[in-house]
């Protein structure tokens, strides 16, 4: 079967100003650093999470989206999220991979392992012999896949400073107090620009079912992804760029490594300590040079 688009690669440049772009849980949801050399870092989980959000919750962005690209008119797929809280599990066990494929949008971009949270635990005897069957069947395969679009982790250029403040509510939260504290609960990056690589791969939209349509609706969200899933703890997290390349085929036409390279920030020549995005270099696409005659296309999905 052919791979329904060519390869593709992207770098998402962020400002982030007295902000938590992802909390670790670990640590009372300290913003997450690189422990060698104190740079900030995103998860991939952490952006997908509001990708989802922005398709399950059927925002203003999905609306917008729905409507500009049509979705599902031509491949009759739905845009469900299957990593989504109170899921029926058994019921979508049971679906046939057809039907598993067309209902979820995440499961077709970003993969699953869905048949791996179903835990031994959770199963009565004859469920347990029942998907013991399935599985040497293959009837299970489309449940445990890898995404067609990968999430790097985003990192900061420089590293990062953490500001600690304690929370105060006037009005009290425990019983018989006129008023609340939590020493130390708001926990945000100073300032810091951070890049979160993408890479999409046409060799396993074939089997998760991933269509053109899936790959334009995530690049229609990434510019609204922190602004219209923005929080009292992340009210400052700009996008200056989210550069999309696609490759001139379905292999890759340009090492990834040389385009990441070039449009990734760096701080400027003489500042010790960057405390705003002035104090970067921040490429734009003439940075690119002849690397930009090696994709068919480099866009800035922003503009």
């Amino acid at each position: 079967m052919k791979a329904p688009f060519n390869r593709h690669v992207g770098l998402v440049v962020l400002d982030v100003t007295m902000s938590n772009p992802n909390g670790d849980p670990d640590m009372e949801s300290e913003p997450r650093t690189r422990e060698l050399d104190g740079r900030g870092m995103i998860s991939p989980v952490s952006f997908k999470r509001k990708l989802r959000d922005l398709v399950s919750q059927k925002s203003e962005v999905f609306t917008a989206a729905k409507k500009e690209l049509n979705l599902g008119s031509e491949t009759g797929n739905k845009f469900e999220i299957l990593e989504e809280r109170g899921r029926d599990r058994e019921k979508i066990k049971n679906m046939d991979k057809d039907k598993f494929i067309k209902t979820y949008w995440d499961a077709r971009v970003f993969g699953n392992t869905f048949l791996e949270s179903l835990k031994d635990s959770e199963l009565t005897k004859e469920q347990k012999k029942e998907q013991k069957k399935k599985k040497k069947e293959g009837g299970y395969a489309h449940l445990i896949n890898t995404g067609t679009v990968q999430i790097g982790v985003g990192l900061s250029v420089a590293p990062v400073d953490i500001v600690r403040m304690t929370y105060t509510n006037k009005a009290g939260v425990e019983a018989g107090k006129d008023r609340g504290m939590a020493p130390m609960a708001f926990r945000v990056v100073a300032h810091g620009i951070y890049c979160i690589p993408i890479y999409v791969n046409p060799s396993i939209a074939v089997k998760t079912g991933a269509t053109a349509e899936d790959l334009e609706l995530l690049k229609f969200m990434i510019p609204y992804v922190y602004q219209h899933t923005a929080s009292m703890i992340r009210p400052q997290i700009t996008i200056l760029h989210a550069w999309f390349a696609e490759h001139k085929n379905t292999l890759g036409s340009c090492p990834e490594h040389l385009f990441i390279k070039a449009l990734t920030p760096k701080v400027k020549q003489g500042v010790d300590r960057p405390l705003s995005a002035e104090d970067y270099d921040i490429p734009g696409k003439n940075d690119l040079g002849e690397l930009q005659d090696r994709f068919n296309e480099v866009r800035d999905l922003i503009e």
